[in-house]
């Protein structure tokens, strides 16, 4: 009949699992290093992926605002609003033709 082995059998350093283990031991330990960097990498190019909508939203809200404050800037500079700005000031056009002043040679 068979031994029945027990699980201090396979444990033991003189198996032939543990003896495997042993010799692979710098292998297991390569690859767990290597899963390491694998999950660093992840996590590192996901923060640069928030980041990079994060910048995108900010963009897109700025040149909302850009593109805002020229429509105003366009608005306000038409001669007509500037009239109308400056007539509740007190100030007009003048109703006087203008003078021309021609300096001599």
């Amino acid at each position: 009949m068979a031994k029945k082995r027990t699980l201090r059998d396979y444990t033991a350093l003189g198996s032939m699992g543990a003896e495997l283990i042993l010799q692979n031991l710098p292998f297991v330990l390569f690859l767990g290093f290597l899963a390491i960097i694998y999950i660093a990498n992840a996590h590192f190019a996901e923060k640069r992926v928030r980041e990079v909508f994060e910048l995108q939203k900010e963009v897109r809200d700025l040149r909302r605002e850009y593109h805002s404050l020229r429509a105003d800037i366009a608005f306000n500079s038409r001669r007509t609003e500037l009239a109308r700005q400056l007539k509740d000031k007190g100030l007009g056009q003048s109703i006087r033709r203008q003078k021309k002043v021609q300096v001599p040679d």
